[in-house]
C-alpha cells in the first residue's frame, strides 16, 4: 500500500473504528513474489532468477520461507468498515516509477 493511503486509513481508523476492532490495510491482493521480484530487479538494474524450490533455504535463509507460502491478504473488511479503498499506486507501479530507488 502506498504511504498517503496507510496514512488516510491509520486517520480513519482512530476516527471511525470500533474499540478493539482490528484492521488489515493491503492495497492489491495476491500479488506473486515472482511479480515483485521483477520488479525490484528492473527498479535496480539486478537479474532475476527462478530458485529451485528446494534451493530456497540456502539461498535466501530464514526469510525463504515466506517466499513460498502462500499469504493471502485481504483488505475488504476493513474498507467497508471505514467506506474508503487505496487509491495510491500499487506496489509494482511504485517500483517502476523509481519510489525505491532514490536515497534519501
Amino acid at each position: 500500500m502506498h504511504v498517503r493511503d496507510a496514512a488516510r486509513l491509520v486517520a480513519l481508523g482512530l476516527e471511525k473504528a470500533p474499540a478493539g476492532a482490528r484492521l488489515h490495510v493491503v492495497a492489491e491482493e495476491g500479488v506473486p513474489t515472482r511479480v515483485i521480484a521483477e520488479a525490484f530487479g528492473r527498479a535496480f538494474g539486478l537479474p532475476v532468477a527462478s530458485i529451485a524450490p528446494g534451493d530456497v533455504p540456502d539461498h535466501f535463509g530464514w526469510i525463504g520461507a515466506f517466499f513460498g507460502a502462500d499469504l493471502a491478504a485481504t483488505s475488504i473488511t476493513t474498507r467497508n468498515l471505514l467506506g474508503r479503498a487505496p487509491t495510491g499506486p500499487s506496489l509494482v507501479e511504485d517500483l517502476d516509477a523509481g519510489a525505491y530507488t532514490t536515497r534519501r
